[in-house]
């Protein structure tokens, strides 16, 4: 766990937009049962640790990304993450919605742009990555280059890693499972036994069962 990874992770525990809970899991609309539940949202009511994400997420664009010319933020949780971004890095924004709007222009893709830019794409949240590469998908229609991704929290799922290596598309996660549960252990938040039950989950979490 790198040391940008641990601040990361330690900033969502404290802001509360990650709850941990072996023994009642939650239910994701997917119906699967989980351990973990991810609100990256409840993070922009905390000025400070808001201003703390958004400048790593600076980084690592500016680091690993340094001729991206265009910013675009997933709806709608990476919005606001992409349009603070882009604000800092002083690079034009777009936003892509889930599907076209069913009124007005018809727009899927908000905001100005031209095909041929280079852009990365800002996410808060990685799971299996389907709906993140659908996104990806839908500017390279539009005639953009997408150089990658970057989000502020990835559960680590292989599936993910297999989807992203056949799209092409590297991505970047400002903080991922594994440090997160390691931070917890650390702090007390939950067991070594937990820790066990809690890495298990992401083996095959579609027929995990608490165990």
């Amino acid at each position: 766990m790198s040391s940008n990874e641990k601040a990361v992770a330690e900033k969502l525990l404290q802001s509360n937009a990650i709850k941990l809970n072996a023994t009642q899991p939650f239910t994701w609309a997917s119906g699967w049962k989980s351990p973990i539940y991810c609100d990256n949202r409840r993070v922009l009511s905390f000025p400070f640790i808001r201003d703390f994400i958004k400048s790593e997420m600076c980084n690592v664009v500016f680091q690993d990304f340094p001729d991206a010319e265009l910013l675009a933020g997933v709806a709608t949780a990476g919005i606001a993450w992409g349009a603070m971004a882009a604000d800092q890095l002083k690079l034009p924004y777009i936003y892509v919605r889930p599907k076209p709007k069913e009124h007005g222009l018809g727009n899927q893709i908000e905001g100005y742009y031209t095909a041929g830019q280079k852009v990365v794409v800002i996410e808060d949240l990685i799971s299996t990555g389907k709906s993140s590469l659908q996104v990806v998908d839908v500017l390279k229609a539009a005639g953009l280059e997408v150089m990658g991704m970057v989000s502020i929290f990835t559960y680590g799922f292989p599936v993910a890693a297999e989807n992203f290596e056949k799209a092409g598309v590297p991505y970047i996660s400002l903080t991922n499972y594994s440090s997160l549960i390691e931070l917890a252990v650390e702090r007390g938040i939950v067991s070594a036994d937990q820790q066990e039950i809690l890495m298990n989950w992401r083996k095959d979490p579609a027929n995990w069962t608490g165990k």
